[in-house]
Parts: structure tokens; sequence; C-alpha cells
């Protein structure tokens, strides 16, 4: 089976009409369990429409930097959300491409809010870091987060080091087909580590010239072998144990842990 953690399904109603259909059914076909992450909380209430309409998509909650400074004085309505979603996603900082610094306290205060609930809650975090890892890295060590994803890492190897000592997983998307910091990255991560995304519809657009499909992640897994020397059965199996490593004894998780593991078996027997 493949996975994809880190999409986002709700925005394929940006394009054209059937957009959503066509992905939902390249979902089915291909076999990727695909983890929906939302940026606020209209597109986390889409991505529980969406999960509705095919049972391999898991939808998650989380604000996005991006989105930091019109939620920073609402966390309260935030709540409501944060206790349904099974993982928290996606949150996180963005110095690179938010350079207006007047923004990086809500930034900061949004994504500590989040923090302290995976804490409180004990869920899985997925989190965008770009430009800012050193600071992400400094906020994940004040508040203890046990389980931790980093979506499209691109920072330092130091940083990276750092992130993997105190627990994180990293997904790796469409970047690496191209760029040679993003593979030295991929060399970088431990096998036991490791995970696979297309942040689409959008993320794969800069690279394409159009938005990603589900099915991209086939290109990702492909790559990755390459990369690493290996098959792509090892990994997709790795990846695949990597997921089910993450969700292990949460009981929020174990519905969609057990569709993974039913999934590889039909598709081996």
């Amino acid at each position: 089976m493949l996975i994809d953690v880190h999409s986002h399904l709700n925005g394929y109603d940006l394009l054209n009409q059937g957009a959503l259909e066509a992905a939902l059914a390249e979902i089915e076909y291909h076999h990727i369990f695909t983890i929906s992450n939302s940026m606020d909380l209209p597109s986390y209430r889409r991505n529980l429409e969406i999960a509705g309409m095919c049972r391999l998509v898991l939808p998650v909650f989380g604000v996005h930097p991006w989105y930091a400074p019109d939620y920073a004085g609402r966390l309260s309505e935030l709540r409501e959300a944060v206790g349904q979603s099974p993982m928290i996603g996606e949150i996180g900082l963005d110095h690179y491409f938010i350079e207006d610094r007047a923004a990086y306290e809500a930034q900061e205060k949004v994504f500590e809010y989040f923090l302290r609930a995976a804490v409180e809650q004990d869920k899985i975090v997925i989190l965008h870091t770009k430009g800012a890892e050193r600071e992400t890295l400094a906020l994940l060590n004040r508040h203890h987060v046990r389980r931790v994803i980093v979506h499209w890492y691109s920072g330092s190897l130091k940083i990276l080091r750092e992130l993997e000592a105190r627990g994180a997983y990293f997904s790796v998307g469409v970047e690496a087909l191209y760029s040679a910091n993003i593979q030295d990255i991929v060399k970088a991560i431990p096998p036991d580590r490791l995970l696979t995304e297309t942040d689409n519809p959008g993320g794969p657009k800069e690279f394409l010239g159009r938005p990603g499909s589900p099915v991209l992640i086939k290109d990702v897994v492909r790559k990755l072998a390459e990369i690493r020397k290996t098959s792509e059965d090892a990994v997709l199996h790795v990846v695949r144990a990597n997921l089910l490593m993450l969700m292990r004894g949460d009981p929020r998780l174990s519905d969609a842990a057990r569709l993974i593991r039913a999934e590889d078996e039909a598709l081996s027997a």
C-alpha cells in the first residue's frame, strides 16, 4: 500500500470541476492511504466531508503558519476541532515565505497552542518548518512533544540530526526528484524515520507546472529507491512500517492502522 502523509485534498475544490472526484478515484485505484492536512477551520470541515467520500482518507486539523495571524486572537474557537482530530496538522512556523517579522509572534502563539494540545492529548503533529527549523526545534524541546512528522524538511543536516535525536520522522515529496539538497537530506534520513508525501495539489505545481495528482506518490517512491540504492518495494515496506509504528497504541488511529494492514494483506494475497 502507498502512503501519503501530507496532502490537502480540499485544495482540489479550487481546480476544475471533477478534480476532486478524479483524485479520490485515483487514491482508491492505486490504494493510497492519504492524510489530508488542514490549514484552517474551513479546510478541516471540508476535509471531514471528503473523508466521508473515500475510506482511504484521514482528515486532520491544524492551522498553517500562513493563517496563524487570523487565529492568534481566537484560539478558543479551535478547541473542538483539536479534540476531534486524530492527529494535528499542518502546524508550525514559516520564516521563509513569510518575510513580515510582525507575523512571527502570531505564528509562535498558535504553534504553541497546538503543541500544548498535542502533549495533553498525546497526538502526532505534522509540522511546517520552512526557514524556522532552529526555532521549531527549540519549541519542540520546550514542550516535549512525543510524536512528530516534519513535512518537506529543507533545512540543515545539523538540525535534521537534532530533530532525529528527539524522535522526529520526515516526509519527503516531489522536490526529491529535482533538488540536490533534498536528495542529500533523503540520504541522511534514517530508514526508520522515513515517510512519503505529495503536498497535493498545490505543493508540486512549482516543479510540475501543474497541480499534483495522488499517483505522484509513485514517482516519489521510485526516486527514493534510486537515491537510497534500494528497491521500491523496500521503500514501501519501510514507510508503511514507520507510519504504523507512529500509530501504535493510539486508539484514535486504530481503525486507520487496521485499514493499512488489511489493504496490505489483500494486495499481497
